[in-house]
């Protein structure tokens, strides 16, 4: 039978007057009245609406945990396989005369900016003394929590979270929408992804539940990272003497979250009017210098070596045990304080948790990757994509979480950084280092630092929305629809963080990953099928990319 060239035309129906002139009515309307029902249900009734997430939560942590620690292994296979597979490795994510848009520099530093650059803030010093203190070992007894024989478990599980897979599920969705949007001229939006096994069918309601997934994905992604960026940033304020924004214990109150949220989105919005080429590329290469500038500070005053022996460590022992960790499941014996259930609820509380905000995160940040990466080789966005960040974020961990357990271990903190909230850890952590006039300017540059992450990654999530509910248009959006993404999604993290806090925003994040993480596995059987059967196209003679991109591309 002889093969059919491919699908080069997805129409999707947008409206060509009024309001929602440009945008697919169904898709844009269904979502924001599904993010608006959200925010109006957990404001009106936050005994109902908690209760009811968390035992929706708690049932897919116990059902489909296994689904989320084996599909992200399937990611990152996928992706490597795409990698090394010559016929995938060499194409060319759009026709043989484009070249990329952006340089290397710019090109990482939005990708680092938007994909990963607030949560490191928090984590790249929280999340290797946690483990530091409790880790899978721990619980077995195989190590001893808070001492130096516990250094490398805590960085092999914190190289797990933040590594090749949290950056497989982030390249995965945008070589999907790359490949297909610049080499198939089909629309930049999720469900041009998925033509090779629905076709022409996803011009209608298929498609239309497939964007709509995605947008609620997103916002629900972003707001997880944006909730850890308000919490940091009130710390971060109250560290350089603006007091009134948190309370006794140290986390940010209502006037806090207010605030922050005021002056993140007010920003965020207003970049995103700008565009990708001008406010959020500007932002994500001021970002990476002070990134740079702050990562220089512990390299150099930091414990250096300490650092360094943990990078080299903590990668070879997380490539080792990489297999094992990316297809073990534990499973609770339903015995309260056993160690199988310790087991489960920290896998649970961790790994899934994790695996479910990076899927949740990925139609986001895999739209904005495949925005700025037209052009490159599938090999080059691959390695580009999962490799280079992923080390960025072991540096990061090493140094900057690295210093803090040096320090709490050998240098006398005595409880100083990891008595303090996750977001002020940092903050305690160069306080402690340094004078009180240096650890005051050190701040100010984390403040900074922090409010330029938390408005790329907002304004590249309101941009990449609306390119979802315009039917892949990226050309000019009309400045309603901006400001309504803009306010709905700090409606979102304001509303979730007041009614139950951090745990309320994982939780309904959890829940909004689960449909998107079905699209994800699509994803990948759609990408092997269009490859392998271009191989065979070309050896018949048969193009496999359009000689002309739609209008704003």
């Amino acid at each position: 039978m002889s093969i059919k060239p491919p699908l080069t035309d997805l129409p999707i129906d947008t409206n060509d007057a009024g309001f929602y002139r440009g945008f697919s009515s169904i898709v844009t309307i269904t979502s924001k009245l599904t993010i608006g029902g959200l925010v109006v249900w957990a404001i009106a009734f936050p005994e109902q609406s908690g209760a009811t997430l968390n035992s929706i939560n708690s049932f897919i942590l116990s059902s489909f945990g296994a689904w989320y620690i084996w599909t992200v292994t399937l990611f990152v296979l996928c992706c490597i396989g795409l990698a090394i597979w010559p016929t995938a490795g060499r194409l060319t994510l759009g026709s043989a005369q484009d070249k990329p848009e952006f340089s290397n520099f710019s090109w990482f530093s939005m990708m680092f900016g938007a994909g990963i650059g607030v949560g490191m803030l928090t984590w790249a010093v929280a999340e290797p003394v946690y483990h530091w203190n409790n880790n899978p070992e721990v619980i077995q007894g195989l190590t001893n929590g808070g001492t130096a024989d516990n250094i490398r478990m805590a960085y092999k599980w914190s190289f797990l979270h933040w590594g090749l897979g949290a950056w497989a599920c982030y390249a995965l969705a945008g070589l999907a929408l790359a490949f297909f949007s610049y080499r198939r001229g089909l629309p930049l939006t999720m469900r041009s992804s998925l033509t090779p096994l629905f076709g022409s069918r996803l011009s209608g309601s298929a498609g239309h539940i497939v964007d709509i997934v995605a947008v609620v994905a997103t916002i629900l992604g972003v707001a997880q990272t944006l909730g850890f960026g308000v919490e940091q940033f009130v710390s971060g304020m109250t560290r350089i003497g603006i007091t009134g924004l948190t309370n006794e214990a140290g986390t940010a109150n209502t006037a806090g979250i207010l605030v922050a949220i005021v002056v993140i989105m007010v920003a965020s919005t207003a970049s995103a009017l700008s565009g990708v080429g001008k406010g959020i590329k500007w932002l994500s290469n001021l970002n990476m210098v002070l990134s740079i500038a702050l990562l220089s500070f512990f390299l150099l005053f930091g414990s250096t070596f300490f650092g360094l022996q943990a990078l080299v460590l903590g990668v070879w022992d997380y490539l080792i045990a990489l297999p094992e960790m990316s297809f073990r499941v534990w499973s609770s014996d339903g015995v309260d304080g056993s160690v199988a259930s310790k087991l489960a609820g920290w896998q649970g509380g961790w790994s899934v948790f994790y695996w479910a905000w990076w899927i949740a995160f990925a139609p986001f940040v895999g739209l904005f990757l495949a925005r700025i990466s037209k052009g490159r080789t599938i090999r080059e966005f691959v390695l580009g994509a999962m490799i280079v960040p992923s080390l960025m974020c072991f540096v990061w961990f090493t140094w900057a979480g690295g210093t803090a357990i040096d320090l709490e271990l050998n240098g006398g903190a005595n409880g100083v950084i990891t008595s303090a909230p996750d977001g002020d850890k940092i903050f305690a952590m160069v306080n402690y280092m340094l004078s009180p006039t240096l650890g005051w300017a050190m701040s100010v540059m984390i403040v900074v630092l922090l409010m330029t992450y938390l408005v790329t990654t907002a304004d590249s999530a309101v941009l990449i929305v609306n390119t979802i509910n315009a039917a892949g248009d990226e050309g000019p959006k009309a400045r309603p629809h901006i400001i309504f993404w803009g306010v709905a999604l700090g409606a979102v993290v304001a509303a979730l963080l007041l009614v139950g806090g951090l745990k309320a925003i994982q939780t309904a994040m959890v829940i909004g990953a689960l449909p998107f993480s079905v699209v994800m596995v699509l994803q990948c059987v759609a990408l092997i099928k269009a490859i392998y059967n271009d191989g065979k196209r070309e050896q018949a003679g048969i193009s496999t990319t359009v000689a002309h991109q739609p209008a704003g591309e």
